[in-house]
């Protein structure tokens, strides 16, 4: 059942409004669980797990004993116009949580979205990587808020679950709200911006499913896939480019690779030559790798995960 969870006039004449498919099973006292995407608009991995997600439960409406609210689209302007935050207003969604009823329009809307998600047993926000750099697909997770978490990220079919290092300063993100009022909420990162992955969409959302299995809301098959590697911050090395150039990747994404290995090359197109390669500093895991190939100095090229022996 669709459900307006905020709407409001704008100064051009129409209307933002944003939605969310309320999905109840057998039990409506059952637990709920709420499924975020579509905060930024180009971030769109998250659009075909809603899409599979309502279709899976709507496919065996006696499996559910509980609650999913999907909200597909917490930026539809932003989607709407394929831009990262919320157009005419310049403002990061993302960065406003938990909102202001007195704020401004975005800062409305966040207090609005935020409010209805509060008392949901588990919220699941769902990220793309930006249109720069491929991800595996991560559970994040703030040290500060992992008590309780990592067991829950693991139902999630995630191939990392990364256990971040708090900030002195942490920013007003959703996760860290609903988390600072006790309402578990579990940020996965998957894919590339601009883009949609169904096999990672699909594992994702098999994983929601044991999720709700494991709230005894849902009685209908389960797949997992192997426990995931777990990652402390100060288990990843990250690679960042020396120089400007094109960045040419000589591994797949999601490859082991050995201390000193040659992962790719900055070359020089005008040139036709090659500025530097690019060598893994330690052996692991490459489960960043670089998607646009432009790079200038600083620019995220890789992360691994480290193998500590």
């Amino acid at each position: 059942m669709k459900q307006a969870v905020f709407s409001a006039m704008l100064p051009i004449g129409e209307s933002l409004v944003v939605q969310k498919n309320r999905i109840g099973g057998m039990r409506s006292d059952g637990p709920r669980i709420a499924v975020v995407t579509g905060m930024y608009g180009d971030e769109l991995e998250g659009q075909f797990v809603a899409f599979e997600l309502a279709r899976r439960l709507n496919e065996a409406p006696f499996s559910l004993k509980g609650v999913v609210d999907i909200y597909p689209a917490l930026n539809p302007l932003g989607l709407s116009s394929r831009e990262h935050g919320v157009p005419q207003f310049d403002i990061d969604l993302e960065r406003t949580f938990p909102g202001n009823p007195d704020g401004n329009l975005t800062e409305v809307l966040a207090d609005a979205v935020f409010r209805d998600i509060l008392g949901a047993r588990v919220c699941v926000v769902i990220h793309s990587s930006d249109v720069y750099v491929r991800e595996m697909t991560q559970a994040r997770i703030d040290e500060g808020d992992s008590q309780g978490l990592v067991d829950l990220a693991v139902l999630l079919n995630p191939q990392i679950i990364w256990v971040r290092d708090s900030m002195p300063v942490i920013e007003p993100t959703l996760a860290h709200a609903l988390n600072a009022r006790r309402c578990p909420t579990i940020v996965v990162e998957m894919g590339t911006g601009v883009g949609v992955s169904t096999d990672s969409g699909s594992w994702l959302v098999e994983g929601i499913l044991r999720l709700l299995e494991h709230l005894h809301a849902w009685t209908g098959p389960t797949i997992s896939l192997p426990y995931p590697k777990v990652v402390r911050g100060g288990n990843v090395s990250v690679i960042t480019a020396s120089s400007p150039g094109l960045f040419i990747p000589w591994v797949e994404h999601g490859t082991q690779v050995g201390r000193g290995d040659v992962i790719g090359a900055i070359v020089d197109p005008l040139e036709g030559t090659t500025a530097c390669e690019v060598r893994a500093p330690c052996s692991g895991l490459l489960f960043s790798l670089r998607a646009y190939p432009i790079t200038q100095p600083g620019s995220l090229l890789a992360r691994i995960l480290e193998e500590r022996l």
